[in-house]
């Protein structure tokens, strides 16, 4: 790890505006129409127009090219565009982007954006399809003629090798998710809006890749997400309170993979969110004794876990009980186990919304909110504090 010191991102850029479509199953608009919708959302919510837009920030998944929707959308002139590469650990990513080219005047209202139809198009769950040659793609020639062709199956490798570890059984993934689903039960624009889950039901749920059972797997879903990153001093006369970027950071560790790194020393852990929680806390000056609200990336239960102790808010081993104890609110908007899947965008609008006091499930006095991106990939973090 080459960075020792503390970096000069933080409070340079801010969150100001937020926007989705609705969330579900079949959309029936193109993947083009989700992502217009949810930047003129995000735009509104800003107090902005499209003419104020000079960045535009998304995942290299996305089937919706920066300057295609800038056009869509009536942008003008741009001067800032860029993609972020490893799926659901580029979430936290797109904003560090676009708080770098804020902070550096290379623009000054920069667009964060996702959108797909998952659910009713090309499913993630349906794994690994007909790819071009590529080298970062000969490591699935190793798991693939196993039977490891899901992203579910190569997360079940480092999920048994964690229970074996620490002594535990796949029940224990249960608390990650009933305590996603119980607060998408009071949340309206949750899928799961008025269905919280018993462990009991956890439990009766089927296989997909012991240890891991269906209610340990995310969903899949249709819909879109924008995020408006601009000055706090520009921010702060806008429509909302600025939710300030104290940090971000993006992480990879030694033998990296995606999804498949299963000839690391240790699997039992994800050192990449190591790497990023190590600079969350060093740009931020904070720890995990200062964090009111956690959003971290749930796209399969055991990594809610591990995560929790990679970024010492438990020791290893200790995320079941730490979980069990409802010691941090976590996933207050339900998550992408119980809200909707989108690739952890709707995580960084639930970030925003604690901030701002505006959660349907609000956290009294929450001032600094942790966000993690995908893991077990090249993954990345923020946190986000409250302005003042």
């Amino acid at each position: 790890m080459s960075i020792h010191g503390r970096d000069r991102l933080g409070g340079r850029a801010a969150i100001a505006g937020i926007g989705a479509t609705e969330f579900s199953k079949d959309s029936g608009r193109s993947e083009l129409a989700l992502a217009a919708e949810a930047v003129r959302a995000a735009l509104a919510d800003a107090g902005l127009a499209p003419g104020d837009v000079d960045g535009l920030v998304t995942f290299t998944m996305d089937t919706s090219p920066e300057i295609t929707l800038a056009q869509a959308v009536g942008i003008g002139e741009l001067s800032f565009f860029s993609r972020v590469h490893y799926g659901g650990g580029a979430a936290c990513a797109v904003v560090q982007q676009a708080a770098l080219a804020v902070a550096t005047g290379i623009a000054e209202v920069v667009v964060c954006y996702r959108a797909f139809n998952e659910r009713s198009g090309r499913r993630f769950g349906a794994g690994a399809q007909r790819h071009q040659p590529s080298a970062e793609g000969v490591a699935l020639g190793w798991v693939l003629p196993f039977g490891l062709l899901t992203p579910a199956s190569w997360v079940a490798m480092t999920a048994r090798r964690y229970l074996h570890v620490h002594g535990l059984g796949p029940e224990v993934f249960g608390q990650v998710a009933v305590g996603c689903r119980r607060y998408a039960a009071t949340n309206p624009a949750a899928y799961f809006h008025g269905r919280p889950l018993t462990l009991a039901e956890h439990a009766a749920s089927r296989w997909i890749a012991e240890p891991l059972r269906l209610l340990d797997c995310c969903q899949e879903t249709d819909g879109g997400l924008a995020l408006v990153v601009t000055s706090p001093e520009r921010a702060r006369d806008l429509p909302h309170p600025p939710a300030v970027i104290r940090a971000a950071a993006q992480g990879a560790g030694r033998a990296q993979e995606m999804m498949t790194g299963f000839y690391r020393e240790d699997i039992a852990s994800l050192p990449e969110l190591g790497v990023v929680g190590r600079q969350l806390w060093r740009g931020a000056g904070l720890g995990p004794q200062d964090i009111q609200v956690a959003i971290l990336y749930d796209h399969f239960t055991p990594f809610v876990l591990m995560q929790l102790e990679e970024l010492g808010f438990c020791g290893p081993g200790e995320g079941p009980e730490f979980m069990a104890a409802d010691a941090l609110p976590l996933n207050t908007h339900g998550g992408q186990l119980g809200e909707a899947y989108l690739h952890g965008m709707n995580g960084i609008a639930e970030a925003v919304r604690q901030l701002r006091g505006t959660a349907v499930n609000q956290v009294a006095g929450a001032a600094n909110v942790l966000v993690t991106a995908g893991t077990g990939v090249p993954t990345s973090g923020l946190l986000l504090g409250a302005d003042g």
